[in-house]
């Protein structure tokens, strides 16, 4: 078993102390798997200060992050509305219905991984005590860690991390847990 207990000077309290039997369960039980699952959880979350995307975006952040969703006049219409942003990028994708559907609101990125989609939400609910599909709140209120835990695990983010720290190895979990290799 690894011992973490110097990450209790460095992890919020909240995270440290629900930590170990996470994990167990999802057997990040390496240094590599480790460090790579508490780096990828800290920047999604903002340092685990953040368990909900942030859809804010202006009209030229829009563009630029979102070219092939928005013209120019869409971006002015939608810019700083972000359930109608949610709506407009995750549409018919991710197992989510279409932009009317509120799908893509309804499932946006949650927890310190950010779990995505109503496809997600599905899966991890299988694992899960409570009805997560009826309740997505719960990933960002009640199943921070253990979300980003299930998603690492079931994306064979563990064995990715097995390759080492490398440029290479990060980049390719980073694209995995965020799409891309923004930030």
């Amino acid at each position: 078993m690894l011992d973490f207990s110097s990450l209790n000077q460095v992890l919020p309290s909240k995270v440290y102390e629900s930590l170990l039997p996470v994990v167990i369960e999802f057997k990040i039980d390496s240094i590599n798997r480790l460090a790579h699952f508490i780096s990828q959880c800290s920047h999604e979350s903002n340092n685990f200060t953040r368990v909900e995307e942030n859809l804010n975006y202006s009209e030229e952040a829009l563009l630029k992050i979102f070219p092939k969703y928005f013209t120019p006049k869409l971006a002015e219409d939608y810019a700083r509305k972000p359930k109608f942003i949610a709506n407009k990028i995750y549409a018919d994708r991710m197992g989510n219905g279409s932009e009317m559907s509120n799908d893509g609101w309804n499932y946006r990125g949650r927890g310190y991984i950010q779990l995505t989609g109503k496809q997600n939400y599905i899966n991890f609910d299988k694992i899960c005590p409570d009805n997560i599909v009826a309740n997505p709140d719960l990933v960002a209120t009640k199943y921070p860690l253990v979300s980003a835990a299930w998603f690492w695990k079931i994306n064979g983010l563990n064995e990715l991390a097995d390759r080492g720290s490398d440029a290479e190895t990060v980049s390719k979990i980073t694209k995995k847990v965020n799409g891309g290799s923004i930030g």
